[in-house]
């Protein structure tokens, strides 16, 4: 298993290639190749298929680690 943007790389497939065989939206296909949103199956089905390869050969994890974050902030509690 790769992710996406190694067979796009092997493929030599660029991004405006990706987009229009997928059919789905810009910043969605870019955020999925750079490894920031991770693709429902129907998004995966049509990115597969736009390069010619199964849903299960590619990696669809994310390649930037998530950080979960408390929103609060350090004021939390406190009357100024």
């Amino acid at each position: 298993m790769k992710p996406l943007a190694r067979y796009m790389e092997e493929t030599g497939t660029t991004l405006d290639q990706l987009i229009a065989a997928a059919g789905l939206d810009r910043k969605l296909v870019k955020a999925i190749v750079n490894g920031n949103y991770t693709p429902s199956p129907f998004e995966r089905q049509r990115l597969a298929a736009a390069l010619g390869i199964s849903v299960d050969e590619i990696s669809w994890g994310h390649a930037v680690p998530v950080q979960h974050l408390r929103g609060n902030g350090p004021q939390t509690g406190r009357a100024t």
